[in-house]
């Protein structure tokens, strides 16, 4: 097992065949994500038996970021590596891996590993929010034995969950985790059209006839109407309360950069009514995998249900891309109907999907007494910030 830096062609390439396709790579591991994050250098790496001729088994796109005023730096791959976890020899790739890390300066990783954790059904969670409870609270449907075997192995080498191990606070993912740890997730494969609209609940099926009663366009934009997704954005984070501190210019740069790796990888959909915008989301495929990944609506006109129009119109287009799955992304652990953030999970419960509970992120410094310092150091720059 050989572990080299290599190209953003050959990263592609390995995606892109039967081996690589097998192992779901999000959008955040593609090579473009890398022009995505300023701030941050990457570095592109694969293993396998001859990774500059291609022989590859997995890849990993790492960021590094540097800590003010050392050569020293924090390595990050974001909802990765894209790795076979259930390889019994972890250590066989991981072992390098990290081994690169320290060389190249790194005195800590942070990584997401894939498998999923839990997952519970829709049906399962709407009769059983309540005041104060939260998904750790409820029996989960299903435990991914992967899951908890690569939890326990990255446990047993060092590695620290940073959301700890509990079901995180009312956001979308565990304290400490950069990227949501639960997720929410609505089954393709298999399905007819006819079965994703059966698996809507009333509400939902209610509100897409209202649309279309009310006669809400849904159309693919494009570069040109994403000022006009930014300003409704603004909207919805004053309204629902968040904030996520995003400028126009990134979400340019990041359409202009994923759709130049592969045409259409970023789709911006909106949902016209009387001439007028009233809501955009943006949505991300990679493989036979779709995201819907930022939602942003207008305040007035809501009874027209444009957001709702969109996401069926975005479910449909990701079944007939032939996704295996449609990722909501992030939802809150919260089930407590009085907490302002269960009206998200609310919303997609009703698409009639899961709430997946990732690994999410697991963090560890790579030895030596000086690099725990500066993990620790870093930790605390990142608090005060």
């Amino acid at each position: 097992m050989a572990l080299r830096t290599i190209t953003a062609e050959t990263y592609r390439a390995f995606l892109a065949s039967p081996a690589g396709a097998a192992l779901g790579a999000g959008f955040l591991q593609c090579p473009s994500w890398a022009d995505v994050k300023e701030g941050w250098r990457a570095r592109l790496l694969g293993w396998g038996p001859d990774p500059e001729a291609g022989e590859l088994t997995g890849v990993a796109l790492v960021l590094l970021r540097q800590f003010p005023g050392t050569r020293k730096y924090f390595a990050y791959l974001p909802e990765g590596p894209v790795a076979d976890w259930n390889d019994p020899d972890v250590d066989g790739w991981l072992g390098p891996l990290l081994e690169h890390l320290r060389r190249a300066g790194a005195f800590a990783v942070r990584m997401g590993p894939s498998p999923a954790y839990r997952r519970w059904d829709a049906a399962l969670l709407k009769p059983l929010t309540g005041p104060g409870r939260r998904l750790g609270d409820v029996l989960a449907s299903e435990v991914d034995p992967l899951g908890t075997a690569v939890a326990e192995r990255l446990r047993a080498r060092g590695w620290r969950r940073c959301g700890g191990d509990g079901t995180g606070g009312g956001g979308t993912g565990g304290d400490g985790d950069a990227q949501p740890r639960h997720v929410f997730q609505v089954p393709l494969a298999g399905r007819t059209a006819e079965d994703l609209w059966s698996g809507l609940n009333q509400e939902w099926r209610r509100n897409v006839r209202r649309a279309r009663k009310e006669g809400v366009e849904v159309v693919v934009g494009s570069a040109a109407e994403l000022p006009e997704f930014y300003r409704l954005l603004g909207m919805t984070e004053r309204r629902d309360g968040f904030r996520l501190g995003r400028s126009l210019a990134y979400y340019e740069r990041q359409y202009a950069v994923l759709n130049a790796e592969e045409p259409g990888r970023m789709k911006l959909y909106l949902a016209r009514h009387q001439g007028e915008i009233l809501a955009a989301h943006t949505m991300i495929t990679v493989g036979r995998r779709a995201w819907y990944q930022t939602g942003a609506s207008a305040d007035h006109r809501r009874e027209v249900r444009p957001s709702n129009a969109l996401q069926w119109r975005m479910l449909l287009d990701a079944h007939a891309l032939g996704a295996d799955v449609y990722d909501m992304r992030g939802v809150p652990s919260t089930l407590d109907p009085e907490e302002r953030t269960y009206g998200l999970l609310r919303w997609k419960l009703g698409t009639g999907g899961q709430v997946v509970e990732t690994l999410g992120e697991w963090e560890r410094a790579l030895g030596g007494s000086a690099n725990h310092a500066l993990h620790r150091a870093f930790q605390a720059y990142l608090n005060r910030r």
